[in-house]
């Protein structure tokens, strides 16, 4: 921050920035000051068992946790606390995990009040929990302010980064009750440490401290904020020291991928958008395509074939279960052995061996042994990102709608060269529906051609959220957003440095009493 210092008054400055860090001392709940509570919590927390004394309550299950009420003695103080820190500045923070409004770091902030608090959480209440824990807590600093209004969340994650021992909030709300949402809600884990289910959720109390030990099993969420007139105001952090043990990351089972069905383009016939088996306009959107790495194609289906799987898709033949675990994902994916006999169809079609060299044209991807390889092209080239692709002219000669898969049965030498895969889910979002970005589909990125087809989002919102994010791997850079629309196919070609996650579906899309629900057919084709 700019400063100007007049000549002359060196002497008074140093007056000033005293009286400028001066700080309101934190008087801490008094059940902290005794060494007999102190002793009994220790004793708890290393035995995993529950203890309440006064306004401190002890709960090991699912993980150890501690709840202090009333923690600061002084309710002025609070006032003045929250005031102070209403006063600040408040940054919006978006990603795939969250979002609220946060402020700047609390670290060397000289208001009165959040200086006084600071000094005890990191001076007093870290000796004490230090004692507790029987391990000795570093001085670091590690707190900021964060308001969360209507919508606002922070989705299921464990808190571990290197340094971090144990993470406290301090609510500051006003009176608040279960259905204004965000709870503090805690979840159990499988064996293989990864979220279950919600266990316990704690609704934020004015000048309740909430704390627990950072771990692998530490998962946990803020619910999405229901009220939308009363604001979420908590300060946060971490206390430093050494990390708890880790188990080896676990590695879940991809979804399979399956080589392409013995269909022919009688099935393109069928179901597709004439215009998109036109050869002249498989160029167009090849062009297009190779220009931007992405491309939507609407009204991709004939009228009458979309709109008789998007009414039987509301019906309740379908068994759809939801997927996780939390920490990863959380929408529901359909049973395929209980799909209607139209949504079956759509289902084969998208995996026909026509519509992977339909997906050819429109892309110039390898997806199928009749499109060449570019000799120019080797597979470093192919590695680094070159996405120039060979014209397929072989393909294109005459109405490539498929025609030409008839004499696969005499290029099985090609076949053996490369086969095309794809992996599939049919989806259903609704209220609380989202994925994550995560360490294990980071390690196992590549190049792929990701399409989806929405159905009954007719009146979907952006605000809804419910849309696809692109993002480069460890950047906050969105790249591109596809947002669901009915009937549009999108077509994305990401390398290994591009992710993706869907944002959390949240109230606003439930809020007039009617939950809207959409679908989409969520494929991936690999080379």
């Amino acid at each position: 921050m700019a400063s100007k210092r007049l000549s002359g008054e060196g002497g008074n400055m140093e007056k000033k920035r005293k009286k400028k860090t001066c700080l309101e001392t934190a008087e801490l709940c008094s059940v902290l000051e005794e060494e007999q509570v102190k002793r009994f919590v220790k004793e708890a927390w290393s035995q995993r068992s529950r203890y309440c004394q006064g306004d401190l309550e002890l709960d090991c299950q699912p993980f150890p946790h501690c709840i202090i009420r009333n923690f600061l003695s002084s309710e002025t103080f609070v006032e003045n606390l929250q005031k102070e820190l209403l006063g600040l500045n408040f940054h919006e923070k978006s990603n795939d995990l969250y979002k609220f409004k946060q402020s700047d770091d609390l670290r060397k902030r000289t208001e009165p009040h959040i200086a006084g608090l600071r000094a005890a959480l990191f001076g007093h209440f870290r000796s004490w929990l230090g004692e507790v824990l029987g391990v000795e807590l570093q001085s670091t600093v590690d707190i900021s302010c964060a308001k969360y209004e209507h919508t606002d969340v922070l989705l299921c994650h464990d808190d571990e980064l290197e340094g971090r021992r144990v993470a406290f909030i301090l609510y500051l709300v006003p009176p608040w009750q279960s259905s204004d949402g965000g709870t503090l809600d805690l979840y159990t884990t499988d064996s293989n440490f990864q979220p279950k289910s919600i266990l316990k959720s704690l609704v934020p109390s004015l000048n309740t401290l909430v704390l627990f030990e950072v771990s692998p099993v530490s998962f946990h969420q803020v619910s999405e904020v229901l009220t939308q007139d009363k604001c979420r105001l908590s300060l946060s952090g971490w206390f430093h020291g050494p990390s708890l043990e880790r188990p080896p990351r676990h590695i879940e089972s991809p979804v399979p991928r399956n080589p392409h069905l013995p269909r022919d383009e009688t099935l393109l016939l069928e179901w597709i958008n004439p215009v998109y088996l036109d050869i002249s306009y498989q160029e167009q959107v090849q062009g297009e395509f190779e220009d931007s790495s992405e491309i939507q194609l609407k009204d991709f289906l004939k009228e009458e074939k979309f709109r008789e799987v998007s009414e039987v898709l509301r019906l309740n033949q379908i068994q759809w279960t939801k997927r996780g675990p939390p920490n990863k994902r959380c929408y529901e994916v359909a049973s395929l052995d209980t799909l209607p006999q139209c949504v079956s169809a759509c289902w084969e079609l998208l995996h026909s061996e026509a519509f992977f060299l339909l997906l050819s044209n429109f892309t110039g991807l390898q997806l199928h042994y009749l499109c060449p390889a570019d000799d120019d092209d080797d597979d470093e080239d192919k590695k680094e990102g070159n996405q120039e692709r060979k014209e397929k002219e072989d393909v294109k000669d005459g109405e490539a709608t498929g025609s030409s898969i008839e004499s696969s049965e005499n290029t099985s030498e090609k076949k053996e060269l490369s086969t095309p895969v794809c992996s599939a889910e049919l989806r259903r979002w609704s209220h609380g529906s989202y994925s994550l970005l995560h360490d294990g589909e980071a390690a196992r990125a590549e190049y792929a051609l990701d399409l989806i087809l929405p159905f009954g989002c007719t009146d979907w919102q952006s605000e809804y959220g419910g849309f696809t994010c692109y993002v480069a791997n460890e950047e906050d850079e969105e790249l591109l957003t596809v947002y669901p629309e009915d009937n549009s196919l999108g077509l994305v070609y990401r390398d290994k440095e591009t992710l993706k996650f869907v944002k959390h579906v949240n109230q606003k899309s439930s809020c007039d009493s009617t939950c809207r629900t959409f679908y989409d057919f969520s494929f991936v084709y690999y080379e």
